[in-house]
């Protein structure tokens, strides 16, 4: 691809590197500022630079947050009970758009995976653990959610954290796999979210 101005070259470039868009939208995108006054491209940037340096990660859930403890775990109208274990922060997105679950999050930060070199202690199961243990009687954990991929990764991750909570009396569910085969939970219709959150099983294993 020819550029006249090597100043939209180098935007195409960085704004392509951005997943899902190609250069020919990253071309398209960057002519749109240019046509927009400045103030909107100043502030596109103050706010991707704000984003980039001031969200936060929840210390509980692992969840993005403007604080140390994000909005859900802070919250004193959710069941404190159970805990949706699930694989990224889309997810938790997708689930809470579905309005069909009023429970806590714990997100990983991905799955069990030997193949890429990611095993338990890469992910955030330790302290999937520590939450489960250091429940108090108020808001004691009974129930642990696996809403994670329907892929040998995601059922090989499910395993290894019913294994680990055997011991501990927590009954472990599955959202019902109304989500396809190999599917994302972040692509799922909301309708069929939330009606595999409500109609989830126990969980066990084969």
């Amino acid at each position: 691809m020819n550029f006249p101005s090597k100043l939209i070259e180098d935007a195409v470039n960085e704004i392509s590197r951005l997943p899902g868009i190609g250069k020919k939208t990253a071309l398209r995108l960057a002519l749109h500022l240019l046509k927009q006054k400045e103030s909107v491209s100043e502030s596109l940037s103050q706010a991707i630079l704000k984003m980039r340096t001031e969200v936060k990660y929840c210390t509980i859930c692992h969840n993005i947050s403007d604080a140390d403890i994000c909005g859900i775990c802070a919250s004193n109208k959710r069941d404190r009970s159970i805990i949706c274990v699930v694989e990224e922060i889309p997810d938790v997105l997708a689930i809470e758009n579905t309005a069909q679950y009023n429970g806590l999050y714990h997100v990983l930060g991905g799955v069990i995976s030997p193949m890429h070199g990611v095993g338990p202690d890469e992910l955030k199961i330790a302290s999937l653990m520590k939450r489960v243990e250091e429940s108090s009687e108020n808001s004691k954990v009974s129930e642990v959610i696996l809403a994670l991929p329907a892929t040998m990764e995601g059922d090989t991750t499910a395993f290894y954290i019913t294994r680990m909570l055997a011991a501990k009396g927590i009954k472990v569910s599955t959202i019902a796999r109304g989500i396809p085969i190999g599917g994302e939970l972040e692509f799922t219709d909301e309708v069929t979210l939330g009606r595999s959150i409500l109609t989830r099983v126990n969980y066990s294993p084969e």
